[in-house]
């Protein structure tokens, strides 16, 4: 039977709008999770107590800048359009369905202008508090890893510069043992003398100057920000420091290390990949307390050439012997902390397989070896250890899912943002969403009943439930979390 219903579009009614969010909405979800009065706290001081036009309250800015980066909504403007039409986002707003939304660009003033980086550091300091009070950090093993994000600039618009190269944290420290090393081996030590900056020459972009050239592998050659980035066991994203797409991960890592090491302590495995593998990073974290978790790193070496390991190191006469028997004695220790083994031209001219050993107008074989390398065989006894398989394993579903679920939920392939500072603010605030939104997922009543039903399987025997309980609740859940409490609680 046809049946045409009524257009009701200009009827009135008196509804309640909480009635209209579902029960488990994730807006509902994160209002239930953290006080957001606390934000009070982080700006009052940015405010004049007594004079003034009355300011939009901050607590309605941070919601709406959450609401963006929790639905991944490319743009302020977006964001206001889609909060005027959404009765959810209103209601975690407090608005009713007739008030006026902010303007996005009092939303971007305040950002730009009035909500410095110290207070983004706050907010998002305040949100892992409140995960740590919750039980739910896990900072014991961290996953260090960087990730590109598209700048706001046009490739073609760029000027060639000449900039400084930027001095190691480390060269002091590493100058000192260079020249003992040398004593030690009867060479005159180096003049601690300032030598003339050395300079490279950089493309920078006209339209965002801070971003830095990118390109790696297949990537297209871009503009591009660095997100270096720390998370936890859980996912939960504990640290990231911003930078231009230019510098490499390994020039970073100090930086972020000292930052989320001095906030847990308790950290006590460091996770990363084959780009972090160096010697001063290696002999930081042993010379911590802390045991690296770092991949096998292919050494670069010519094609056809024989290859490294025919090369044995003898620290006991400290020489090298070459695939074919032959010593090469130590020569000297450069200014970049190799030991050099040079071999003698006159024995290696008369060898059939000089072709694959070395090319050099001289017959000579040179082979480097840096005077931190033992640090760098210790980070390979742990890589074959059962800790370091283990830890290293999870990578693809700690940090890299963190910049899968930033780049494909979270819109952090490109940025509107110019500039370093806005940018890294816009970032910080992108993983506070994302920690934010975790946080709230597992406080919801629907989880929790699922834990607690766990934790009583975990009290009596396995096969009341069978395993195929344990496979049906893995397919239930997305959250390596999820899983691994089942087993491990």
């Amino acid at each position: 039977m046809l049946s045409k219903e009524e257009i009701k579009r200009t009827s009135v009614e008196i509804i309640n709008i909480d009635m209209l969010v579902p029960e488990n909405h994730l807006l509902r979800k994160i209002d239930k999770a953290v006080d957001f009065n606390e934000i009070y706290s982080f700006v009052e001081d940015l405010y004049c107590s007594n004079n003034g036009r009355p300011s939009v309250d901050p607590v309605v800015l941070f919601k709406m800048v959450f609401i963006q980066h929790l639905y991944g909504i490319r743009s302020l403007r977006q964001t206001v359009k889609e909060i005027e039409m959404n009765i959810a986002y209103r209601w975690f707003l407090g608005y009713t369905l007739n008030d006026s939304i902010p303007h996005f660009a009092t939303i971007s003033y305040n950002f730009n202008n009035r909500f410095k980086e110290t207070v983004v550091e706050k907010i998002f300091a305040w949100i892992l508090g409140e995960v740590e009070k919750k039980g739910y950090l896990r900072p014991e093993v961290v996953f260090i890893d960087a990730t590109h994000i598209k700048a706001n600039a046009n490739l073609k618009k760029n000027i060639k510069k000449e900039i400084p190269v930027a001095a190691k944290k480390y060269e002091k420290q590493l100058f000192e043992e260079i020249n003992k090393d040398r004593e030690d081996n009867g060479k005159k030590p180096f003049d601690d003398k300032n030598d003339p900056p050395r300079t490279k020459t950089i493309t920078t972009s006209t339209t965002d100057p801070d971003s830095g050239l990118f390109h790696k592998g297949e990537h297209k050659k871009c503009f591009a920000y660095g997100a270096h980035t720390v998370c936890d066991k859980n996912n939960f994203v504990l640290e990231t420091v911003v930078t231009p797409g230019n510098i490499h991960d390994s020039v970073v890592f100090d930086e972020v290390y000292h930052k989320v090491t001095e906030k847990y302590p308790e950290i006590q495995v460091i996770t990363a990949d084959a780009g972090y593998k160096t010697p001063w990073i290696c002999k930081q974290i042993f010379d911590d307390g802390r045991i690296p978790s770092l991949p096998y790193k292919r050494p670069v070496t010519k094609k056809g050439n024989s290859p490294w390991y025919e090369y044995v190191f003898d620290e006991y006469y400290n020489c090298i012997i070459c695939p074919e028997y032959h010593v090469l004695p130590y020569t000297t220790t450069n200014r970049d902390g190799y030991r050099e083994f040079k071999s003698y031209s006159y024995i290696c001219e008369k060898c059939e397989n000089l072709s694959r050993c070395t090319e050099s107008k001289d017959h000579r074989k040179v082979v480097t070896k840096h005077i931190w390398w033992k640090y760098l065989e210790k980070a390979e006894d742990v890589r074959h250890s059962p800790l370091g398989k283990d830890t290293y394993a999870l990578r693809s579903q700690t940090i890299e899912r963190v910049f899968a679920d930033a780049k494909e939920k979270h819109a952090m392939r490109y940025t509107y943002h110019k500039g370093l500072a806005q940018v890294s603010k816009w970032v910080k605030l992108k993983f506070a969403a994302m920690n934010l939104k975790k946080l709230a997922t597992w406080s919801s009543k629907q989880y929790m009943l699922f834990v607690e039903y766990a934790l009583f399987i975990r009290k009596n025997p396995i096969p009341r439930c069978g395993i195929g309980f344990f496979d049906s609740l893995r397919r239930w859940s997305s959250t390596a979390f999820f899983v691994e409490y089942l087993y491990n609680v």
